[in-house]
């Protein structure tokens, strides 16, 4: 993939090359227009013929207004090729330094979630911030609540397929990508702000007499042109009635602005995500879940809704001429411009509300998908996980299992299987290894129900609810201190134990703030408490006494340890998951390391 991205940001820096060139030649031609224009203009004028003159003046806007459309086209599509620029640079930034351009999460870190912060799954060198490829807000959002909670088992294979189908549709993603680009860093939610506007009654405008009599503006005045040309003039009637017209839009002027001021700064972005949508309703997908999504992008009467969009885009900057005193003005006199596109919008909006919202929920899904579909082709080592139906008895199964945010050159791999135990009890050296892996199951496990591809070689589980047991702080603001935040966590995990019998718990080091006697019987207590009601998950401990309670609850405890090897005085740690109880410590060589010797003591 890196090739391949290498790939894109040399072709198409040599496309925004040549693109620079065309629009500083575009721009000289139009200058040069302009001049050679004057000068043809002012030789014709000399020859006194009107015919000849009007024709040149003909010409020369007809080739001036061509320019400056082409001028505007080749902006747009420069503006395209920037953002697919920083689209394919972007993936390479991420795997060089982890820093992604798009949004980490960290308005949905929550302490008080189960394991969102236990687990990095928020916030600034998270789980979200390497995998997030969604630029609008409801993209965000849609790809945070797959993280937040497991889905169905359904829900999931069908999120793993059309994950699979898009990462083989690299081109087609990454255009996807460039097209919503223009949502990054926006915080205003589109889809919302739409909401309220089709919600909003006080947009009602119009009569029947008014909508009738807009229709057939246009032709009176082409009647009386015709009637004063051919017939007998009547100039003075076609400006009395200019000027009432005038003074009827400046009277509902009020109106028709609170109509413009509530939509037109959305008529562009409502444009820009017409080409996402309507690359989305025609392209071909094979995944059930693909399908369904872009099938829900027609109306009631089967109409693509990239029309709709495109079509809305339309009316509001047709709406826009007001701005322009002048042009609006002339516009409004001859043909009420300003009653003719709000009832254009009006009638849109009653054509469209019931559909045309449910786009932004669509692309949504589409780009947390990308961004599923992105983390599997940039990992092709990654794997599907198997999800398993049964959580009263079945059991993960790890084999190479490893930390998705810990770079390769540096992550260990380690295999679990708890088919012969419901808990399993981890003991071990300091820095030996056994926070990290902790949150390698649960983060894969959030992975997996998310519908991504894991960091393993092979990953079975069955859909759990996990709960963990690890960050817990104090609390100035909530008066709360260690133990008592040690409590208050366990209580819930302990309630949510007793109340789902699918809970998959994820405790490291229980009851530190308090004294060493305190913590090994509390704990211990704890262990028990688990066990007795059938409790599944795994714990890891300093306390190498509470090894013994393997004995106690022979297959329903495991232990497992990591260990150090030391070397000529070094300490070696290989990181890997063993069986058994631990029997190597390190803190006194630790401690003797910054000079103090514990055996003086």
């Amino acid at each position: 993939m890196k090739a391949f991205y290498e790939k894109n940001i040399q072709q198409t820096q040599q496309e925004l090359t040549a693109l620079d060139k065309s629009i500083n030649a575009n721009s000289l031609m139009r200058l040069a227009l302009i001049i050679i224009g004057a000068i043809a203009l002012f030789q014709i004028f000399q020859m006194n013929n009107v015919w000849i003159l009007l024709g040149a003046v003909f010409a020369i806007v007809l080739g001036f207004a061509y320019l400056v459309l082409r001028q505007s086209k080749l902006e747009k599509l420069r503006d395209e090729k920037k953002a697919y620029l920083r689209v394919n640079e972007n993936e390479l930034h991420v795997e060089a330094t982890s820093q992604n351009m798009y949004e980490d999460g960290k308005d949905f870190d929550d302490p008080k979630h189960a394991y969102i912060s236990d687990l990095d799954i928020f916030g600034e060198k998270s789980l979200f911030a390497v995998i997030n490829r969604a630029a609008t807000v409801d993209g965000v959002r849609t790809l945070a609540s797959w993280f937040q909670a497991p889905a169905q088992k359904q829900e999931i294979l069908d999120r793993q397929h059309a994950a699979a189908e898009l990462a083989g549709k690299r081109e087609w993603t990454q255009l996807l990508q460039t097209k919503l680009l223009f949502n990054l860093g926006q915080k205003t939610n589109i889809k919302t702000f739409l909401k309220r506007y089709l919600e909003d009654e006080a947009l009602n405008f119009g009569s029947s007499f008014m909508r009738l009599y807009v229709k057939i503006v246009p032709f009176i005045f082409v009647v009386g042109i015709l009637v004063s040309l051919f017939v007998t003039p009547i100039w003075n009637y076609l400006l009395l009635l200019a000027i009432v017209h005038l003074l009827w839009a400046m009277a509902l002027g009020g109106r028709v602005s609170y109509f413009s001021s509530r939509i037109d700064k959305i008529g562009f972005t409502l444009i820009s995500y017409a080409d996402a949508v309507k690359m989305v309703e025609d392209e071909k997908f094979s995944a059930p879940l693909n399908q369904r999504l872009q099938a829900a992008l027609k109306t009631d009467n089967q109409e693509h809704l990239s029309t709709g969009f495109k079509h809305l885009g339309g009316l509001v900057d047709k709406l826009d001429a007001r701005n322009n005193i002048l042009v609006g003005a002339f516009l409004n006199m001859l043909m009420l411009w300003d009653f003719k596109q709000v009832l254009a919008i009006v009638d849109w909006k009653k054509n469209y509300e019931g559909n045309v919202l449910k786009a932004f929920e669509i692309i949504a899904s589409f780009e947390a998908l990308v961004s599923l579909a992105t983390l599997k082709s940039n990992h092709h080592t990654w794997v599907e996980p198997a999800i398993l139906d049964n959580p009263q008895s079945d059991r993960i199964v790890a084999e190479a299992i490893n930390h998705p945010l810990i770079p390769t050159h540096l992550a260990v791999a380690n295999d679990y299987n708890a088919h012969d135990h419901q808990a399993a009890l981890i003991t071990g050296s300091n820095m030996a290894g056994k926070s990290t892996f902790l949150r390698t199951i649960g983060i894969n496990a959030v992975l997996a129900y998310a519908g991504a591809v894991v960091c393993a070689k092979q990953f079975a589980l069955p859909i759990y609810s996990l709960v963990s047991y690890m960050r817990i702080k104090d609390s100035l603001n909530e008066s709360t201190s260690t133990f008592k935040a040690e409590l208050d966590r366990m209580k819930f995990i302990l309630e949510k134990l007793a109340s789902d019998p699918h809970t998959f718990v994820l405790i490291d080091e229980m009851l530190r703030g308090t004294n060493s006697v305190d913590k090994y019987l509390g704990s211990k207590a704890i262990i028990r408490k688990i066990l007795a009601i059938d409790g599944k998950g795994i714990v890891a401990t300093h306390d190498l006494q509470l090894a013994s309670l393997e004995e106690e609850y022979e297959e329903k405890l495991k232990n497992f340890h990591f260990d150090i090897q030391v070397r000529d005085g070094e300490m070696l740690f290989d990181y890997k998951l063993k069986d058994g109880k631990c029997t190597i410590f390190n803190a006194s060589l630790l401690l003797k390391g910054i000079g103090v010797d514990v055996q003086d003591v």
